[in-house]
């Protein structure tokens, strides 16, 4: 299951436009026939402090998930009566945010049967995300923590030299890279 919400563990990520940030928890869980009335392998999480529209926040988490490996093409997401139910929020902020995933093309609806992942980027391996995870947990940003920056200077930092990042990507990515992260932004159709 992928938690995104305040749930431990914690995972940071910053979402590709520089003006929206989100903090996202994600546990992926191999026995996904939990607590879920509907098979979805996904369970949103809002975060009414952080500005950003609750639609938007619905979306960022798909689309990190997916981008993250944890939802691949197939996979169901929640009905939106059960969104609706779980998060005490309007149907008309579900069906925009899933309507604005389908115009991306990343979901599709399916008469009678719900709506799934339609994108099928490719992505590095959960044993080498949870590598990851782990050291930046366990290195950066325990790190940055002993220095004295709190969530927002971390988040701050990490958005500034992503930013640099960007601005120099051969020298610092593979071109296959390149191409999985074009993958994602244009809904799958590199």
């Amino acid at each position: 299951m992928v938690e995104c919400g305040f749930l431990q563990p914690i995972v940071l990520v910053t979402c590709i436009q520089p003006c929206y940030t989100l903090t996202m928890m994600i546990d992926k869980d191999n026995n996904l026939s939990e607590e879920t009335e509907s098979s979805s392998s996904i369970v949103f999480r809002l975060d009414p402090r952080s500005g950003v529209p609750t639609y938007l926040q619905l979306v960022q988490q798909v689309e990190n998930a997916i981008r993250l490996g944890y939802l691949r093409r197939g996979d169901q997401l929640p009905r939106i009566r059960d969104v609706v139910t779980s998060l005490s929020i309007n149907p008309n902020t579900v069906l925009k945010a899933y309507r604005d995933l389908e115009q991306k093309g990343l979901i599709g609806a399916r008469p009678g049967l719900g709506t799934f992942v339609e994108a099928a980027p490719e992505t590095v391996g959960l044993s080498e995300l949870t590598t990851l995870r782990r050291s930046l947990v366990t290195g950066w940003l325990r790190e940055a923590a002993a220095t004295g920056l709190d969530e927002d200077g971390i988040v701050a930092l990490f958005t500034s030299a992503l930013g640099d990042f960007r601005k120099r990507p051969d020298e610092h990515r593979p071109t296959s890279r390149q191409s999985r992260v074009a993958s994602l932004e244009t809904g799958g159709a590199a």
